[in-house]
C-alpha cells in the first residue's frame, strides 16, 4: 500500500505543477495591464507603478510564476488590493459554507441515486426501471440555474417553506442551517444523481449476471442481501470514480448555485472577485479549487485500492 501510495504522489508531481501553471496563466495573460485592470478608475501612474512593484509585473513572466510560486509553496496565495485581506483568510471564511453544500448535495445524490440503481438492476427492463431511467435521463437535461429558480418558485414563493435566499451558520442551530442550505443542496443533488443511478445500475446488472451470484442464489440467501452484500461492493468501483468526479463537478458548480442563492461560499468569493476584478482573488481561489479537484482524484484512487486488493499488488 505504502508503495501505491509513493507511486501515485510521483505521478501527481507533475499534475501540481501544470495547475500552478495554468492558474498562474489566467491572470497573467489577460490582454492589456493587469495593473490598470484591477486598480480601474483608481489607475494613475503612480499607483499602476506601485502596483507593477509589488506584484512584479515589471519582471518577465518565468520569473514572475517562480515569484508566484515560491510564495504558494508557503502558503501565501496574496492579498486582496480591494480589501487588503489575505486570500488564505478569504478562502478559510467561505470553505465551511462550500464544503457543507457539497456534502449534502453528494448526500442527497447517494440517498437517491444508490436506491434507484439497486431497484433498477433488481427489476431490469421491468415498468419500474423504465419510468426511473426515462426520469433520469430528463433530470440530466435539466440545468441547474433552472431547476433552482423551480424549486425557489415551488417551495419558497408559493409553499413559503423554505427561504429563497441566505445562510445561517451552523452555531445559530441546525435547523436554520439546513433549511438554509436546504434548497441549494437540493438543486445540485437532484442534477447529479441520475449520473449515479446509471452507472450503479449497468455495473449492478453485469454483476449479477457473474457466477458467484449464482451460488449465492443456490444457497438460498435471501435476495436482498444478494443485491445488498454481494452485489452492491464489486460494482461500487465506477461509482466510486463518478463521486469523486462529482465532488469537483458540484465545486465549480457551486459558483452559479451560491451566486442565485447569496450564499458565502467560494463560489460567491470568486464571481464577486471577478466582478470587482480583484485578480489576485481569483487566481488564489482557482489554484484552490484545482488542487482541490487533485486530491479528491488521489483520494479516490487510495480508495479503488482499499476496494479491489489486485491494485495494491499491481495486478489491476
Amino acid at each position: 500500500m505504502l508503495g501505491l501510495v509513493g507511486r501515485k504522489l510521483v505521478y501527481l508531481v507533475p499534475v501540481v505543477l501544470a495547475v500552478t501553471v495554468l492558474t498562474f496563466l489566467v491572470a497573467s495573460l489577460l490582454p492589456g495591464d493587469l495593473a490598470v485592470a484591477m486598480l480601474g478608475d483608481q489607475a494613475t501612474p503612480e499607483n499602476v507603478a506601485a502596483l507593477h512593484r509589488k506584484l512584479g509585473l515589471d519582471l518577465p513572466l518565468w520569473q514572475q510564476y517562480l515569484r508566484w510560486l515560491s510564495a504558494v509553496m508557503v502558503g501565501d496565495l496574496g492579498t486582496s488590493h480591494r480589501t487588503g485581506e489575505t486570500v488564505i483568510h478569504a478562502i478559510g471564511g467561505r470553505l465551511p459554507v462550500s464544503l457543507e453544500l457539497m456534502g449534502l448535495a453528494e448526500a442527497c445524490a447517494l440517498l437517491i441515486g444508490v436506491p434507484f440503481a439497486v431497484i433498477c438492476a433488481a427489476r431490469r427492463d421491468s415498468a419500474l426501471d423504465r419510468t426511473l431511467s426515462s426520469g433520469a435521463f430528463g433530470m440530466l437535461s435539466m440545468p441547474p440555474y433552472m431547476l433552482a429558480i423551480l424549486l425557489v418558485f415551488v417551495f419558497s414563493i408559493r409553499l413559503g417553506l423554505l427561504p429563497s435566499t441566505g445562510y445561517t451558520a451552523l452555531s445559530q442551530g441546525l435547523v436554520a442551517n439546513m433549511r438554509s442550505l436546504a434548497l441549494p443542496a437540493a438543486t445540485l443533488g437532484l442534477v447529479e444523481w441520475p449520473v449515479l443511478m446509471r452507472v450503479l445500475r449497468a455495473d449492478m446488472i453485469a454483476t449479477l449476471r457473474e457466477e458467484f451470484i449464482v451460488a449465492a442464489k443456490a444457497k438460498g440467501l435471501p435476495r436482498w442481501r444478494i443485491l445488498l452484500v454481494h452485489a452492491l461492493k464489486p460494482s461500487s468501483l465506477t461509482l466510486v470514480t463518478v463521486t469523486g468526479l462529482n465532488l469537483g463537478r458540484l465545486l465549480g458548480g457551486a459558483v452559479i448555485i451560491e451566486s442565485i442563492f447569496a450564499l458565502p461560499g467560494l463560489g460567491r468569493l470568486l464571481v464577486d472577485s471577478i466582478y470587482s476584478r480583484d485578480f489576485i482573488v481569483v487566481q488564489g481561489v482557482v489554484l484552490f479549487i484545482a488542487l482541490g479537484f487533485v486530491s479528491v482524484n488521489f483520494a479516490v484512487d487510495m480508495l479503488y485500492a482499499l476496494l479491489d486488493p489486485r491494485i495494491r499488488h499491481g495486478r489491476a
